[in-house]
């Protein structure tokens, strides 16, 4: 990895890597954990799909339910319903199959496209669903979009009951970072209980990581409410710098609206 505050340069003398400025303590996004890396990377000396196991296995511990079979929505589910079925002690099946030649649903960048994206890249698999109490583990769950279609999919091909399990925290707040992720009152989670979540998304039941869960995951300390360990805000609303031009725009800062910010709320 190449740490934060650090510069590598390569040049014909070879790789130097410098350190120019104060040591700070690091955050690194844990999103990265949840989502955005690939499952063979190792970011900051962890393994990404070591840590989406141990997400599956704690969301087994903390929200299991009867059923018959364990089923991941590919791709960024698939680690943590290994997990899940192993811990649960349940058959762990793909029960949906995805077309690897369409992009990731959750950074597409209009709604139309989203659903599109979710119509095109995922089927049944109704040998696995018909008659089936099916446990669905996704990654995490931002507007809902996938998972009303995908719940929806998963009854038409038979499935007897659908429960849907989040292997990470309910997403409450935005990113203002460079993350496509929507205002807070697009946020699912930040807008409805879990019950209410299950009935709009059409399940038998709905669960999530807690907090505390993803940090075990993280093989770290419990998390420092006064300094956490890593960057969570999607699931705490506690951000790592003054959100200046949120601020300006509710009226709560007297700067410049002039001024130049990269903490632009979209």
């Amino acid at each position: 990895d190449v740490e934060h505050g650090e510069m590598v340069v390569i040049d014909a003398d070879g790789v130097t890597s410098l350190k120019p400025f104060p040591a700070k303590q690091a955050r690194p996004c844990i999103f990265e954990y949840v989502y955005f890396a690939r499952p063979d990377s190792v970011v900051n000396g962890r393994s990404v799909y070591d840590v989406r196991k141990r997400m599956g296995r704690r969301l087994a511990q903390e929200s299991l339910v009867d059923a018959d079979v364990v089923v991941p929505v590919p791709d960024s589910g698939v680690p943590a319903a290994l997990g899940f079925a192993q811990e649960a002690g349940l058959p762990f099946e793909m029960g949906i199959i995805r077309n690897h030649y369409v992009g990731r649903s959750f950074i597409q960048p209009t709604q139309a496209t989203r659903e599109s994206s979710v119509r095109m890249k995922l089927s049944p698999n109704r040998s696995v669903l018909a008659g089936k109490r099916v446990i669905l583990v996704d990654d995490s769950i931002v507007r809902g979009t996938n998972s009303v279609r995908v719940v929806r999919m998963v009854r038409e091909a038979g499935a007897a009951e659908v429960h849907l399990r989040s292997a990470s925290p309910p997403i409450m707040w935005p990113d203002y970072y460079g993350i496509d992720m929507p205002d807070r009152d697009k946020l699912l989670a930040a807008n409805h209980s879990v019950e209410e979540i299950a009935k709009i998304l059409g399940v038998d039941s709905m669960g999530y990581l807690s907090i505390e869960g993803l940090y075990w995951s993280m093989d770290a300390a419990p998390r420092d409410p006064a300094s956490p360990q890593f960057t969570d805000h999607y699931f705490t609303g506690d951000y790592p710098t003054r959100l200046l031009d949120r601020e300006i725009a509710e009226g709560r800062n007297e700067l410049s609206e002039r001024q130049l910010s990269f903490l632009v709320d979209a």
